[in-house]
């Protein structure tokens, strides 16, 4: 920005009117406006849709819970839960459940479980195994 002018003994100055107004914007920024508007648009259409909830269902109880849940993606849930020991110093709660869902490769990805006092064990066709001990 050049210098502001100045009448000669007065100690206050003024900018010249042109320097004070914004330049238009270039037809770079322009362009790069653009460019960008069609990108986020792109981004917007190649989204995947939405995934809805074909089935839900669930049942809890004081001692016991299951609940099953699938979605139009081809996505599976089942788990069901009672407590174990009831009242005794090693009460503790058993799961039993398994979940499915469909990977990109195309294949259904199912793993099955149980949870308890032993911790998480889930079992799998794609899952390794452990040798044997």
């Amino acid at each position: 920005m050049p210098p502001p002018k100045c009448s000669g003994a007065s100690d206050s100055c003024q900018h010249s009117q042109e320097y004070n107004s914004q330049p238009p914007p270039s037809n770079f920024n322009m362009k790069f406006v653009i460019v960008l508007a069609f990108a986020l648009f792109a981004v917007v259409a190649a989204r995947p849709s939405a995934v809805e909830i074909v089935r839900q269902s669930s049942d809890v109880g004081v001692e016991s819970y299951n609940y099953g849940l699938e979605t139009s993606d081809g996505t599976k849930k089942e788990e069901k839960g009672e407590l174990k020991n009831l009242g005794h110093e090693d009460e503790a709660i058993v799961v039993h459940g398994s979940y499915s869902f469909v990977a990109d490769d195309g294949v259904t990805y199912t793993v099955t479980y149980v949870a308890d006092e032993n911790g998480f064990q889930p079992s799998g066709a794609h899952l390794p195994v452990a040798p044997a001990a």
